[in-house]
């Protein structure tokens, strides 16, 4: 049934679709998924599809892989993480690096984790560099509100959670990338609500839907978009993947962020200085604050970067238009945290051929 589905949107959107019609999925997800599928192969030329900036290894900064890496320089520290972020480079040495050499970094698959390692080593300092975006911030707010709890005093944070609504105001702002429709990053929306998205439409007058990630989900989002924009008359943002997001969102997983986390300005690595987009700790947790402990001044360095990592962030370019890719930027030797990242574009490209 789904299969005769897909068949059928495909051949109306390959049909009526508009000359040039340029769509962003923000999510890197999303990428991936549409890589999976094969998805771009199966559109026509009058469809484009662009990858946005929805990989959060991606786009965090030099400067904090600088910091982490300057409080492992400090005595009796373990870092922990997600895997993902080991591999991107600060202004000289990647996480992998530091670990190669002997300090003690362990990859993580919960913030909670960190609060065992703490409790079992007493006389270490317990670091967790937090790297996400809304969807990650939650769990990550209840580990630091646990911590607090449990006063455990060897267990610090180092925070690099980044707000989607300002990047996607940039990204729309800048006329050049001329996008027709959005497909909006359904695992934010999950926890954020559908309407957290609304202002796609509302301010920009360009079409947006939420939407999940198998083929189907994928192809009706596009199909959608392809509608809007024939018909101005027609609804400009939509909720396709109601199974799992509610207008409103996770209410507890909201108020969890509130509580912890304040709204602060940062830096997006490839794209740069960004007010409102970031989450940082509310005075009542500065205790658990690792750049407050180690009274480090995060200063932000330009990436030397010898790929299009930030172009392909905003939806300028496509990985294929690197001259590195696929040559000197590969997996195995990645150029650039698009191609490190398992959500980045880079890779999504790479490992699905497209």
């Amino acid at each position: 049934m789904n299969e005769k589905l897909i068949e059928n949107m495909i051949r109306d959107i390959n049909n009526t679709s508009l000359k040039g019609t340029r769509l962003m999925e923000v999510c890197g997800s999303h990428t991936h998924a549409i890589g999976k599928f094969g998805i771009r192969g199966l559109l026509g030329s009058n469809i484009e599809l662009l990858s946005g900036p929805g990989c959060p290894v991606c786009v965090t900064d030099v400067s904090i892989i600088d910091t982490a890496i300057e409080i492992l320089d400090r005595d009796n520290v373990i870092l922990t993480t997600f895997g993902d972020i080991l591999r991107v480079k600060g202004s000289h040495e990647s996480l992998l690096d530091q670990r190669r050499g002997g300090k003690a970094i362990k990859i993580l698959y919960t913030p909670f984790e960190a609060l065992e390692i703490a409790e079992n080593n007493r006389e270490k300092s317990i670091v967790f560099l937090a790297v996400g975006f809304e969807t990650t911030a939650p769990v990550i707010a209840s580990a630091i509100k646990l911590a607090r709890e449990k006063n455990i005093a060897n267990l610090y944070f180092l925070c690099s959670l980044k707000l989607m609504p300002p990047v996607m105001h940039l990204v729309l702002d800048k006329a050049y990338n001329n996008i027709h429709g959005i497909i909006c990053p359904g695992h934010v929306a999950s926890v954020m609500g559908a309407d957290y998205f609304k202002f796609i439409s509302h301010e920009y007058g360009i079409p947006a839907v939420i939407t999940g990630f198998e083929a189907l989900d994928i192809i009706r989002a596009i199909h959608e978009l392809t509608l809007y924009r024939k018909d101005i008359s027609l609804r400009k943002f939509k909720n396709l993947y109601e199974r799992s997001v509610s207008s409103q969102g996770n209410k507890l997983a909201q108020e969890v962020i509130r509580e912890v986390f304040d709204v602060g300005d940062t830096e997006w690595r490839g794209i740069g200085y960004i007010p409102g987009s970031s989450l940082i700790l509310k005075e009542g947790y500065s205790q658990l604050d690792a750049v407050k402990k180690y009274n480090i001044k995060v200063t932000s360095k330009i990436s030397d970067s010898q790929c299009l990592c930030k172009e392909i962030l905003i939806g300028r370019k496509k990985p294929v238009n690197c001259n590195a890719f696929g040559r000197e930027c590969t997996p195995v030797h990645p150029l650039g945290p698009c191609m490190i990242s398992s959500e980045g574009s880079c890779a999504a490209y790479y490992k699905y051929h497209i």
